[in-house]
């Protein structure tokens, strides 16, 4: 069929769309016929495409971009944390501008609020046998193999942790093509009673979910943003209210504590009097008139850089250590130092000629690394690269204390982990967590 005359002049060829009988051109570029005496206009709710002005009431009621109906899950804000009036961030001061004084002074307050930590972290370097397979392919490439290395030892320590078994709902977080529960289903494939929910906001294209065609396990993605996801509302969830394991690979910066609360919800509900958690019970004492049993959390951690004090649950921890909103500003853009070696080397892991399961799976921490160490936050010529890169880890391993911390404190045995070589991900810290025997509940008699 013939195609539209109108030359696309950002992809440098004619537009592929086919116009209407008699026509030169598409109905998007219809303005460019000279004979067209109706006009067309960009859509109000998104500009990017345009409609005829008098069909502009029918588009509205059908264009993509109208907003939807909120699905029962949709909370709005229900994981973002609770905005204290008297922290509300100034504007940020450019680490680059600070005097030596003021870094210095900076530097020795990070290396005080880290005594006493475990600074040399435990390798838990694991492998799972459902990858094994995939991992002796020769078909998959550099990048694609790491990502599977990183899927195996997640699995592994998953299955160290007695996490993998029947009778649960798995709950990815930033699923993206959903892989990694993908790799969990294939290790679960003779286990009864499995759900798998995948939550990630975005649309996301070449998605696995239909590669599952085991019919005992259940696979549902919500899109929605997590800072608004209730999950004790999610249908599934609600009717057979099994226990919870929470994973993800990668789960960039702010994310990370949102998911956090989201879990403490579905535990809990919050008491109306104290605003706090507890295991069952509030401070107060306030009976939970519905909880879901967390099993267990297991994350990839990355993108501290992307973390903000609104939704940073280890608060408290900074400041018994007497840092507050100030100090956390300045170590969350200093935590990027301790992948400066990131820009290049993902520069070098993907080349075209990738197969379609590297090329779909680039994470987007990786995408977007290199745009903040290039920024305005560099000291160069007074720190050296490995003095940076020091500090760096350091102000990641605090970050991520408090997040243990936070765990702690809600009946949760967490730790943190090497889980897989730096050479394969410099991301390469897993937290993981699961309930102490007092959380635990009684079976039912």
């Amino acid at each position: 069929p013939r195609r539209c005359a109108y030359f696309v002049e950002r992809k440098k060829r004619f537009c592929k769309m086919i116009p209407a009988p008699g026509r030169r051109f598409c109905g998007e570029h219809g303005q460019q016929e000279e004979e067209n005496d109706r006009k067309r206009i960009p859509c109000p709710l998104d500009p990017k495409h345009t409609v005829y002005e008098d069909q502009l009431q029918k588009h509205l009621k059908k264009c993509n971009s109208r907003e939807k109906p909120k699905p029962v899950y949709f909370v709005q804000d229900i994981n973002a944390g609770f905005k204290d009036v008297a922290e509300i961030p100034e504007k940020q001061v450019p680490i680059s501008s600070l005097s030596r004084e003021e870094l210095e002074d900076l530097i020795i307050k990070l290396k005080k609020a880290s005594n006493g930590l475990e600074l040399h972290l435990k390798e838990q370097i694991l492998s799972h046998k459902a990858l094994q397979e995939a991992l002796n392919d020769p078909k998959n490439g550099e990048s694609a193999f790491k990502h599977l290395k990183q899927q195996a030892s997640i699995l592994g320590n998953m299955e160290k942790l007695h996490l993998l078994g029947p009778g649960r709902c798995f709950v990815e977080f930033g699923a993206g093509r959903g892989k990694l529960s993908h790799w969990v289903d294939v290790a679960l494939q003779n286990v009864e009673n499995v759900q798998f929910l995948l939550v990630e906001r975005a649309t996301t294209r070449f998605k696995v979910d239909g590669k599952h065609k085991r019919r005992d396990s259940i696979f549902e993605r919500l899109q929605v943003d997590i800072q608004h996801l209730c999950l004790k509302k999610v249908p599934i969830l609600e009717k057979k209210k099994l226990p919870v394991v929470g994973i993800g690979k990668h789960l960039c910066g702010a994310a990370t504590g949102m998911n956090y609360v989201c879990y403490m919800y579905i535990l809990n509900s919050l008491c109306p009097k104290c605003q706090t958690f507890r295991a069952n019970t509030c401070f107060t004492g306030r009976r939970s008139s519905y909880s879901v049993p967390v099993s267990g959390i297991v994350i990839a951690l990355c993108c501290h850089h992307k973390c903000d004090w609104t939704h940073y649950v280890g608060k408290d921890f900074f400041k018994s250590v007497g840092l507050g909103l100030v100090e956390f500003n300045y170590f969350q853009r200093m935590s990027s130092w301790a992948t400066c070696g990131m820009q290049e080397t993902t520069t070098k892991a993907s080349t075209s000629e990738e197969s379609e399961d590297q090329t779909n799976d680039t994470e987007e921490h990786e995408q977007t690394f290199s745009k903040t160490e290039s920024g305005s936050d560099t000291v160069q010529g007074i720190l050296t690269v490995e003095e940076r890169k020091e500090i760096g880890c350091l102000c990641k391993l605090l970050i991520d204390h408090g997040r243990v911390e936070y765990l702690q404190q809600r009946g949760y045995k967490a730790a943190l982990q090497y889980y897989t070589e730096s050479a394969v991900s410099l991301e390469n810290v897993l937290l993981t967590a699961v309930p102490s025997p007092s959380l635990i509940p009684e079976p039912t008699k």
